[in-house]
């Protein structure tokens, strides 16, 4: 079993996570993880804190000589702001007059920054995590509840698809198909990883180039209007093997824990496989994919693609194809009405540094929580503790596919 835990707060010392279950023999090093977090820090209408905010990354554990070792996996990434934070978000007791001290320079944000926060954001975890935790103070809940944390979730699934493309040959492409009602055209192509370095230029992280540049005009919109947008990512998994889940149980069903990976990250408010909705609008012989011999390879092909790789919750050979609707940032710059927590009286919610817009940044950490899941489900399948073994058992398990079923 591949498990990872995070811990950490968005303005802490540093966000820490382990990563267990992987076997030995990942090539893996700490540039390759700094790169992949650059990656999440990309895209049109980010915030100031992007501009600033440098990914300091350390693997602790698990790796020698930028190899796995079998273990479990610890990478740190700190936070190059600490020592504004290091009173507000200390470990140890705070002596609470230093809090109300704004150290003299007069800086309202860091006034701001010391006091407690008493008026909840509509759409974020504030209000309800107050009640939950018997918090005062909205700080602990949106610390924790922030999607600064998705880093260190980038930052793991960066070597869950290290081992996914050098065990079994898997590659993943995330890109951006929706941004408010600006959408991708039905017909366009899918992106491959040939692609990914053409994504990871694009301002949006968008694969249709008439599609990207009306989405940053509906950016630039947004943040003239003083507002916030959602949008939708999808992420593509090609070279799976058939066979990876089961339809045995409910939670063996690879959709199920890709939907709930998805479900997990921040501020996503749906997930689909495939044509997911759309399919729920056809007939039945038009919403699956027919099945044929190739004539020219003579290995079984579907017509099309609409089950996005996955029939019974298990892969069928196609391109994995997923996708995660994330609702707009709810930190709105116009701030929207909520109530103060201490008087009781209407208020405007509190307005913490914030993006326009996070839907491309989303994208890369929905690849890595599908890089997570399917580095889960190739080694509870195929076994092995090394990437060697594993590679082999996926060999010797297409080989032993009867050859009318291939």
């Amino acid at each position: 079993m591949v498990r990872w835990l995070t811990a950490g707060e968005s303005h802490g010392e540093a966000l820490v996570g382990i990563l267990e279950g992987l076997p030995a023999g990942v090539e893996v090093t700490t540039a390759d993880v700094r790169d992949a977090l650059a990656r999440r820090r990309l895209g049109h209408g980010r915030g100031a804190r992007m501009k600033f905010e440098q990914d300091e990354v350390r693997i602790l554990g698990g790796l020698r000589h930028g190899v796995t070792q079998g273990g479990p996996v610890a990478i740190e990434i700190a936070n190059s702001e600490w020592p504004k934070w290091v009173d507000v978000m200390s470990a140890e007791p705070v002596d609470p007059e230093r809090l109300a001290v704004d150290a003299g320079t007069g800086d309202q944000r860091e006034i701001a920054r010391n006091r407690p926060l008493t008026r909840p954001r509509p759409g974020h975890a504030d209000l309800v995590g107050m009640r939950k935790y018997g918090f005062d103070d909205a700080r602990p809940v949106l610390e924790r509840a922030s999607a600064r944390e998705t880093a260190t979730r980038v930052a793991l699934g960066t070597v869950a698809a290290k081992f996914l493309e050098q065990a079994v040959g898997v590659r993943l492409v995330a890109h951006v198909v929706g941004i408010g009602p600006v959408t991708v055209p039905d017909d366009a192509p899918l992106p491959t990883p040939d692609d990914v370095p053409r994504l990871d230029a694009d301002p949006v992280r968008c694969a249709d180039v008439a599609t990207s540049a009306a989405m940053v005009a509906e950016i630039d919109q947004c943040h003239k209007d003083g507002d916030t947008l959602g949008g939708v990512v999808e992420v593509l998994a090609y070279g799976l093997p058939s066979g990876i889940g089961s339809y045995t149980h409910w939670d063996r069903r690879l959709d199920a824990r890709l939907s709930a990976a998805l479900m997990g990250i921040q501020a996503i408010k749906g997930t689909e496989v495939g044509d997911g909705f759309r399919t729920a609008t056809r007939r039945g012989s038009q919403a699956h994919d027919e099945i044929e011999r190739d004539p020219t390879t003579g290995r079984i092909r579907r017509l099309s693609n609409r089950a996005g790789g996955i029939e019974g919750g298990m892969t069928n050979g196609e391109v994995l194809r997923v996708r995660a609707a994330m609702k707009p940032i709810s930190t709105v710059p116009r701030a929207l009405s909520t109530i103060d927590t201490t008087s009781g009286e209407p208020a405007r919610a509190q307005h913490q540094r914030s993006d326009v817009c996070a839907v491309p940044p989303a994208a890369v950490v929905a690849e890595a929580m599908v890089a997570l899941v399917l580095a889960d489900a190739v080694v509870e399948k195929f076994g092995g503790d090394s990437v060697g073994e594993v590679a082999r058992n996926v060999a010797a398990y297409l080989d032993a596919v009867p050859e009318l079923l291939r």
